[in-house]
């Protein structure tokens, strides 16, 4: 018959012993326990020697654990800035586009500041203008030449009424609406600027080309006293258009005038004025002298 599996230690002299010793042991490793806790509440300095000694012991491991644990931590971080390098990349980009087009609108307002200022001093001179408005469209490629301002009968523009821009003249006003005025421009081939040479008052018109340019025809023929790089403004005869407003600059030589180059592209002009119609005074009248008396 076999023996039972749970048999107790009184059938072994040995199982005995064993189990003897085991309770000693864990009775003194108790009391030793005890007696070191004492130690260090009581003597704590006696334990220094030691914890130097197993510092020293342990140190190669400690410095083996740190350098493992910063080569983990480079890793981690390493691979962390490789998985968002993508987004920060499409982030950085985004910031440098919209920073691209803040400056695009500073720089446009600057310029039309720049325009709106040269615009109100030249207002400020000689008799007050009618209007300053915007100029909203003009023709691009057509022989008919036209632009539309954003006022009319609501400002009190009429038909005829010069208008200009801060770098020279633009057209007269055509038709009136409302609130829109249409303006043919000096470059429409039905447009008729007198006009003369700056420097010397050499007289001549201004006719419209109907492709952005103008021709300038000498009133007096003959030798063509014309050079390029000649600046020519209105005028003043006939009324309509006050004398000194530039108009072109000539670029080429004809045989009888020039081509030239309209100072003030309507495509590049955002606020015009539109002036009164200009009537020259007359001139003075002659004294008349009385006959002398025999």
């Amino acid at each position: 018959m076999a023996p039972p599996a749970n048999r107790r230690s009184g059938y072994s002299r040995r199982a005995q012993y064993t189990n003897f010793f085991a309770y000693a042991a864990g009775v003194a490793g108790a009391l030793l326990g005890v007696a070191l806790l004492v130690v260090s509440f009581a003597r704590p300095e006696i334990f220094t020697g030691l914890r130097t000694v197993a510092a020293d012991l342990t140190a190669p491991v400690s410095q083996a654990t740190a350098t493992g644990r910063e080569a983990s931590k480079s890793f981690l971080s390493t691979i962390t800035g490789f998985l968002e390098a993508g987004s920060q990349h499409a982030k950085l980009t985004r910031e440098l586009d919209e920073a691209k087009v803040r400056l695009v609108e500073a720089e446009a307002i600057e310029t039309e500041n720049r325009r709106l200022k040269a615009l109100l001093g030249l207002a400020t001179q000689g008799p007050r203008p009618v209007a300053v408005t915007r100029l909203t469209s003009s023709t691009a490629a057509s022989t008919r030449r036209f632009a539309t301002l954003a006022a009319g009968q609501d400002k009190g523009i009429v038909k005829g009424m010069p208008v200009r821009s801060s770098m020279g003249l633009v057209g007269r006003v055509l038709d009136v609406g409302a609130t829109t005025s249409r303006v043919l421009l000096i470059t429409d081939t039905e447009s008729l600027v007198p006009v003369r040479r700056g420097k010397d008052g050499v007289p001549a018109f201004a006719q419209g080309s109907g492709d952005g340019t103008i021709r300038i025809k000498l009133i007096n023929l003959g030798l063509n006293p014309l050079r390029t790089g000649d600046v020519f403004v209105t005028s003043g005869s006939g009324g309509l258009y006050k004398p000194g407003t530039p108009v072109a600059i000539v670029t080429g030589l004809t045989r009888d005038g020039a081509l030239a180059r309209v100072l003030s592209n309507p495509s590049d002009t955002d606020y015009v004025i539109v002036d009164s119609l200009f009537a020259p005074e007359p001139p003075p009248p002659g004294e008349q002298t009385m006959p002398e008396q025999p």
